[in-house]
């Protein structure tokens, strides 16, 4: 099963700050372990969400908000996709995490759909065209820049 695991904002992340050197290597070790592992698919640190947009849907209107969004502890700060056995051996990695910020910070562990999940509803027809999309998705992230 897929799991995306968020790092949640803090008011230093959403300031900018930038994590030290040490910070950085142990959590340059912990992506080894998951990539050695054959656990981890991706994952990025983001930007604060000053420098985002969001668009709020309403019917067929759609409004563009600037950041910086109001509720930190509602944002992301970074994440990872993995590729775990269970929910409880996501947990398990998460355990083994440092600490990605320095004071008091939350990591969210959260599955991710898989085709089975929406029944009968995900034609053979839609599966198919999902297959063909995450192939070429693949193919780009695998493309030198």
């Amino acid at each position: 099963m897929r799991v995306m695991v968020m790092v949640k904002a803090t008011s230093e992340s959403e300031a900018g700050k930038m994590p030290s050197t040490e910070l950085l290597t142990a959590m340059g070790n912990f992506n080894e372990e998951l990539v050695k592992a054959g656990v981890m698919l991706a994952g990025e640190g983001l930007h604060p969400s000053a420098r985002g947009k969001r668009v709020r849907f309403s019917g067929s209107q759609r409004t563009v908000i600037d950041g910086p969004f109001a509720e930190t502890k509602e944002l992301v700060a970074g994440f990872w996709l993995w590729e775990v056995k269970s929910m409880e051996e996501a947990v398990e990695w998460v355990r083994r995490c440092p600490n990605p910020m320095e004071g008091e910070s939350e990591i969210e562990i959260r599955r991710v759909y898989e085709a089975a999940d929406f029944g009968a509803e995900f034609t053979p027809e839609l599966q198919a065209q999902e297959e063909r999309l995450r192939a070429e998705a693949e193919g780009k992230l695998n493309k030198p820049c």
